[in-house]
């Protein structure tokens, strides 16, 4: 659809969240297998993520590490 606006309900591949979180294929995929990643189901086959859900899980790891290191 041209000129729609990103929403954050979006769904994302594995190598769309790999373009934000800037993790290699293998880590994002790491990150799904161990439960440590962004929230994330199967569409299909594919797995898919939804954007907010990739925006909250890093925003949660910053938190995390300013706890960490205050």
């Amino acid at each position: 659809m041209p000129g729609a606006e990103v929403e954050d309900d979006d769904l994302l591949t594995t190598a769309e969240v790999v373009a934000i979180t800037r993790a290699p294929a293998s880590t994002v995929r790491y990150w799904r297998h161990v439960g440590t990643g962004p929230q994330s189901f199967r569409l299909g086959r594919r797995v898919v993520y939804r954007r907010r859900d990739v925006l909250a899980w890093i925003e949660e790891c910053e938190v995390q590490e300013h706890r960490s290191a205050g």
